[in-house]
């Protein structure tokens, strides 16, 4: 009996201890779709933050705290997303990389910035998520990616100097994301002089596109530009091969995922997609790279890897310019410095955007994607 004491009492002091222990840490979070159809789009931000804390940690931290990481599932939806965003400021995270898709990120903003947590998107680029923020005088809210309204751009001007006089068809998901790159995409290209031949909608988690293929080809579109995820871009482009419409596909950076390829198979040669300058390549990110590379299996840190490990490391540098996590005092910080990130040194406007954001073209071929 007494030994059952001694046990009971040994077990809740090595408890207690945990727990102070624990308290000593610093909780951040990291929140995407870790599951539904954008899963393997949530690997990317996972496989980075996990990267990220196990360096940071390594060389001591932040502020003397070891980061404590916690993974949160949205799955890309908007109520899961505010789900998921008070579960982590519940647990008195201090940061929140997250989360990739704008839907989840626009309405989990609120929870964030009535808690006083700051917010960086590795992925998110939908404009109205910093432009809204602003007007309502938030401060917590940045990226660490550009925005649609500069990928758009790039993309539209593509579409106008390469396809005067043929036939384009927008497509989107109706999503925060997919209409609003859709959107910016056509604008510029009419503000370049060329006209969409239809503009049409789509319900992400729809599988059946054959409807939509048989009005493109009787519309004899020559190019289809998609605004949306991997998973309906990628069967659009195989039934539309499956039916016999040679359209060339453009996309934008949600494509650029090896999953895409996964469901187009040999139909998706060709596909061209919107992306900031390979982010493996820079050489700041070799040590990185390198490191995913030699797990076992092999991690490819593709897609928006790199850029969740950048807003760590963000938010990192300014706690420790800060000597505070208190996000005034982060938002401060961020705004008067220039980070170097493994993407490249990163600078941020009043509205929390990147300054200077580049977009170019690349190609699926062979089943896998380069620069153009």
């Amino acid at each position: 009996m007494k030994f059952l004491v001694r046990s009971v009492v040994l077990a809740a002091a090595l408890t207690m201890a945990a727990g102070a222990a624990n308290a000593q840490n610093m909780p951040i979070a990291v929140v995407g779709p870790i599951t539904g159809s954008n899963a393997a789009l949530g690997e990317q931000m996972k496989r980075g933050a996990e990267m990220a804390v196990a360096d940071i940690n390594a060389k001591g931290g932040v502020l003397g705290k070891k980061l404590d990481l916690i993974i949160a599932d949205d799955a890309c939806d908007p109520k899961q997303a505010v789900a998921a965003a008070n579960d982590v400021v519940g647990k008195k995270v201090v940061f929140v990389a997250g989360h990739y898709c704008s839907s989840a990120s626009i309405p989990a903003s609120a929870v964030y910035n009535e808690a006083g947590v700051l917010q960086m998107t590795p992925a998110s680029t939908n404009p109205a998520l910093t432009d809204d923020a602003a007007k309502k005088g938030w401060n917590n809210v940045f990226r660490a990616c550009g925005r649609d309204d500069a990928q758009g751009a790039v993309a539209g001007k593509y579409l106008a100097d390469h396809y005067k006089g043929k036939h384009v068809a927008i497509v989107h998901d109706k999503t925060a994301y997919g209409k609003g790159i859709a959107d910016e995409t056509m604008k510029a290209m009419n503000k370049a002089g060329l006209k969409e031949t239809m503009y049409e909608a789509i319900t992400q988690g729809d599988k059946d596109f054959s409807a939509l293929v048989s009005k493109m080809k009787q519309a004899n579109i020559d190019v289809i530009y998609f605004g949306g995820y991997q998973t309906e871009g990628g069967l659009i482009v195989r039934q539309a091969r499956d039916q016999g419409l040679k359209a060339q596909f453009i996309g934008a950076d949600a494509l650029v995922t090896e999953e895409f390829w996964k469901i187009t198979g040999p139909s998706g040669e060709g596909t061209l997609m919107t992306f900031p300058p390979d982010p493996r390549k820079v050489p700041a990110a070799k040590a990185v790279v390198d490191k995913f590379m030699a797990e076992k299996p092999p991690y490819n840190p593709e897609g928006y890897t790199l850029y969740t490990y950048a807003a760590i490391q963000a938010f990192a540098a300014a706690a420790e310019k800060a000597k505070s996590v208190k996000v005034d005092d982060l938002s401060k910080a961020l705004h008067s410095m220039t980070v170097q990130t493994v993407v490249g040194p990163l600078t941020w406007d009043k509205k929390g955007d990147v300054t200077d954001p580049k977009y170019v073209f690349y190609i699926w071929k062979n089943g896998t994607y380069a620069e153009m």
